[in-house]
């Protein structure tokens, strides 16, 4: 493995700390000008000016990278996604442009229950041949390390198949991959009506497997009206947690039903999408320290509202930002659209988002002692911007500036 230097670098952007930035804090991204990094065995070593670095290591033992008039930041995390699936509902995007919404589909037999149909019949080698060029993409914006959950199989078969998938795409490929069961994604055509029998199926004969194998570490469930209740969501996600899983949920996407309280009342590790969050919801979240993702490319891809970012940091909030890349209501993996609609719309500054990306995105997923910042000790997991400063990531509006990204020490992509 060789070990690396970067040097000259216009603007390092460290984001250092080991814990969730919140409120103001998400404004501090550790900004070292002319900067330095060095890289040993895959992790960080050394982390300053380019001047202090350079007196003290022997550049002839180090293979060096100039990143003059480049800036460095650590490499993103997308902490929500549905990456796995078969098939596509582009008919549906078209009708939801025309003017159906997601709630219309879904009513009508459409949404999750197409995307179960396709996936069910897709093998295990489709899906991670699928998932492999899913990755690929995702590299090239500058994402090394995504969380991927499962949900378009509702029975126990495909929802295990999909997080098998999940498994050997972690083992082969090189972003790092962390699996989220959620099987509660939709009620299967089966069990309409009987919403507990299913998830008392789900929590006897699939979650005693998935622990078991150790295929997810985290449990979710999309708490919404017509899907599942609060009290369907409470007893679900209880049970994940008796038997030791950490605890995502969809709350408050459509309609504000209470799923952040609920999130904030279990101690969730977060709560995602929160279009429609109250503010006792909000307020609730930041006080039990429950990470707020949110998702602003499904608002846009369904013409909703976003979800009211300055207010959540006003209150004290540590956002996160991620894709929600998904065959239906969200088809994109694009980071620079996502940094587009936060900026513009949510009225995030560009250091919020780059916390939210990165250190944020990586405590939602419990891995903040592993990565999400540079600093030492740290996997090696960086990417260099073709420009000088990350003010160029909203003013590229919707375009992908990566040039390099660093993965364990190593150049995984050299655009």
């Amino acid at each position: 493995m060789k070990n690396l230097i970067l040097s000259n670098i216009a603007e390092l952007v460290t984001c250092k700390g080991h814990a969730p930035k919140s409120g103001k804090e998400m404004n501090d991204v550790g900004l070292i000008k002319e900067g330095c990094v060095v890289i040993s065995n895959g992790k960080i070593i050394a982390v300053g000016s380019t001047k202090e670095l350079l007196s003290q290591y022997n550049i002839k033992d180090y293979e060096t990278i100039d990143c003059s008039n480049k800036a460095v930041l650590p490499g993103f995390i997308d902490s929500h996604t549905h990456f796995v699936f078969g098939g596509y509902r582009e008919d549906e995007f078209i009708s939801r442009a025309s003017g159906d919404t997601y709630m219309d589909i879904l009513k009508r037999g459409g949404g999750i229950a197409n995307s179960v149909k396709s996936t069910r019949e897709a093998s295990l080698e489709e899906l991670v041949k699928l998932g492999r060029e899913r990755l690929d993409s995702m590299l090239e914006f500058g994402v090394t390390t995504v969380e991927g959950k499962s949900g378009y199989g509702l029975d126990y078969n495909t929802e295990i198949k999909q997080l098998k998938v999940m498994s050997e795409l972690n083992n082969s490929h090189i972003i790092d991959v962390k699996s989220t069961f959620l099987g509660a994604h939709s009620v299967p055509l089966e069990y309409k009506g009987k919403e507990k029998d299913y998830l008392d199926y789900i929590i006897t004969k699939v979650l005693p497997l998935v622990k078991k194998e150790n295929l997810a570490t985290f449990v979710d469930i999309f708490c919404e009206l017509g899907v599942f209740n609060i009290e369907q969501s409470r007893y679900f996600l209880t049970a994940a947690k008796e038997m030791g899983f950490s605890l995502k949920i969809h709350a408050d996407e459509i309609v504000e039903l209470g799923g952040a309280l609920l999130a904030a009342e279990l101690k969730a590790i977060s709560a995602d999408h929160l279009l429609n969050a109250s503010k006792k919801g909000i307020k609730a979240l930041a006080k039990n320290n429950v990470i707020t993702t949110l998702l602003p490319a499904t608002a846009f891809s369904l013409k909703e509202d976003y979800a009211n970012a300055r207010e959540m940091i006003n209150y004290n909030c540590a956002i996160a930002l991620a894709t929600d890349f998904n065959p239906g209501s969200c088809f994109t993996n694009s980071i620079p659209l996502v940094i587009a609609l936060a900026t513009l719309y949510m009225k995030m500054s560009i250091n919020e988002v780059i916390t939210a990306l990165t250190i944020n995105g990586a405590c939602a997923l419990g891995i903040q002692d592993e990565v999400g910042s540079i600093e030492i000790g740290k996997k090696a997991d960086l990417i260099i911007l073709d420009y000088p400063s990350i003010n160029y990531l909203p003013y590229n509006i919707g375009i992908n500036i990566v040039k390099t990204v660093i993965k364990n020490g190593q150049v995984a992509l050299n655009r």
